[in-house]
């Protein structure tokens, strides 16, 4: 089950947006006078317009009084460097091999410097608005106030819409917001100026609720992945947390119900509150897959759940949390097609992964459950942050094994989100299987199909769910377990990945997927854009990497 936040394709009607002037704005909507600097000293962010606007109708101004909460996420110092270190740090033959940094030199190197912070929250408290705590990487930084003052900060102007088609109602900046042109130019993001319910959850429930129990059970997930005898050897994640990305709340009487049928004693969840949290539990299945998995496969890891809500400022602050957090080995089963990100949304959710990818945290997310048309427009699209180079797309595979959980064989799930991005150029560890100029996805996979799902308790009651979102915490779990074992933690997972699996190791290491088609591709020996290099041999892979 891969939730996701699906808006259909804009990429025309984004750009009508992204041209709009703020002049014709303050025209329009009589807002000039309030600006803080005049027009011509301010500088708008471009494509920072939540796409849903140019498909809504107008219902009215937001009540002054309402109160906004957004997150200001600045542009990191020396890009070029940082680019430079990334590609060392994952280059095997580069002395920085996997010589991580912590948060604190992430901060030194590439966060913002102090003096900027100092001018942008000056800025920000003098239009009256509350500003938080600067992000420990130094890259973002809360702000929060009445939707007038809001306005006037950000140079915009916001609307009441209701989505055309639906009932769906929610409230939106209708051009780019303007900040001071000095400091514009320290800004990649402001989020937060709409509550559009970006992620779109895709639950694969094939058979209904009861209290019998059926689908794929701890003891036959080890067995089919190969972690048996890993587990019983003590090494079951024991020392190493996994975070989960989740825009749901959850009841943990759920989860006390999973391990007490299983025998589990895994420590219990610790909720992480981003940007306030959520108390919505509209998607407990979806994180209740995502602890369950992970307690099946990595008992002894700890897990914290990240909570925040579902909307652009939640989405930025979780992410800019979780790095600041420097969780070792991350799983985010929600996603968007690609062109339903905001480009500067998009820009400071890509600088969180670079400084995962840096800090050594292994992320994995959810390629899709719409095989490969992710956008749902009938052409080929992939799914985000499962397309950023920096994170590691999980694809689905159909998982065959017998009734003790022996592994028989794995094919190609057919909703395997997989396809070539349209945003991002290939990267350098795909050199060797990628002949295009744009990054593949996905770059593994795991059992998927809901004919062959989890068996999970969620609601007070027995189902079996599918989907990337069952596939995603599955390799997180193993990473947690890898953890456990090795001195080296597995690090950046793509580097790890890539370099393993175009080794002698690869066939031990790897079950490679040979057959399936998710619509426009099809699977095929070594790297493919369906389950890309397979699933993972748990302990032969853990042996392969350790020589």
């Amino acid at each position: 089950m891969t939730s996701h936040k699906h808006r259909k394709s804009r990429k025309k009607t984004v750009a009508v947006l992204v041209a709009m002037t703020v002049p014709a704005v303050g025209i329009a909507y009589g807002f000039s006078a309030a600006f803080a600097a005049p027009v011509s000293a301010r500088v708008a962010l471009a494509s920072d317009v939540v796409p849903a606007v140019v498909h809504s109708a107008e219902t009215g101004k937001v009540a002054a009084g309402k109160n906004v909460s957004a997150t200001v996420s600045f542009t990191p110092r020396d890009q070029a460097g940082l680019n430079s270190f990334l590609t060392k740090v994952a280059d095997p033959k580069a002395k920085e091999y996997k010589h991580y940094l912590t948060v604190s030199q992430f901060a030194a190197r590439y966060g913002a410097t102090a003096a900027t912070v100092a001018k942008t929250t000056k800025y920000l408290k003098s239009q009256g608005l509350t500003v938080g705590a600067v992000s420990a990487n130094h890259l973002s930084v809360g702000v929060s106030g009445s939707a007038a003052k809001v306005e006037k900060a950000f140079g915009t102007h916001l609307a009441n819409f209701r989505e055309k088609g639906s009932k769906h109602t929610y409230f939106a900046n209708t051009a780019a917001p303007t900040l001071p042109r000095d400091i514009a130019a320290q800004i990649a993001d402001v989020a937060g100026l709409n509550d559009y319910a970006k992620y779109h959850r895709n639950t694969v429930r094939p058979k209904a609720t009861s209290k019998a129990v059926s689908g794929l059970t701890p003891v036959k997930a080890r067995k089919a992945y190969n972690l048996t005898s890993t587990i019983s050897a003590g090494y079951d994640g024991t020392g190493s947390t996994v975070g989960l990305v989740e825009f749901s709340a959850f009841s943990q009487s759920d989860i006390n119900a999973y391990d007490s049928q299983f025998s589990l004693s895994p420590s219990t969840p610790t909720v992480v509150k981003a940007a306030g949290g959520t108390t919505d539990k509209s998607g407990q299945d979806e994180v209740d897959l995502d602890i369950e998995v992970v307690q099946a496969l990595a008992p002894g890891a700890a897990i914290k759940v990240y909570e925040a809500p579902n909307s652009d400022a939640g989405e930025t602050a979780l992410y800019a949390k979780m790095v600041s957090d420097n969780v070792p080995v991350i799983s985010i089963s929600w996603g968007i097609n690609e062109a339903g990100e905001t480009s500067s949304n998009r820009t400071a959710l890509n600088t969180d992964f670079k400084e995962a990818a840096a800090q050594g945290q292994s992320v994995y997310a959810a390629s899709g459950d719409d095989g490969s048309d992710d956008a749902g427009d009938g052409g080929t699209s992939v799914d985000f942050p499962a397309s950023d180079p920096y994170v590691t797309g999980t694809g689905g595979t159909k998982l065959t094994i017998t009734s003790t959980g022996t592994y028989t064989k794995e094919t190609g799930w057919t909703g395997s989100g997989g396809g070539v991005s349209t945003l991002f150029a290939k990267p350098s560890f795909q050199s060797s299987v990628n002949t295009g100029s744009k990054r593949t996805v996905p770059d593994v996979a795991a059992d998927a199909d809901p004919a062959s799902g989890w068996a999970v308790y969620s609601g007070g009651s027995w189902g079996v769910i599918g989907g990337t979102s069952g596939a995603a915490p599955n390799w997180a779990a193993f990473t947690a377990v890898y953890n456990s074992e090795v001195s080296v933690p597995f690090g950046y997972a793509n580097s790890t990945i890539y370099d393993l699996a175009s080794s002698s190791s690869y066939s031990t290491a790897f079950h490679d997927v040979t057959s399936g088609s998710n619509g426009a591709f099809s699977a095929g020996t070594g790297y493919d854009k369906v389950t890309g290099w397979g699933s993972y041999n748990g302990a032969k892979f853990i042996a392969a990497e350790l020589g």
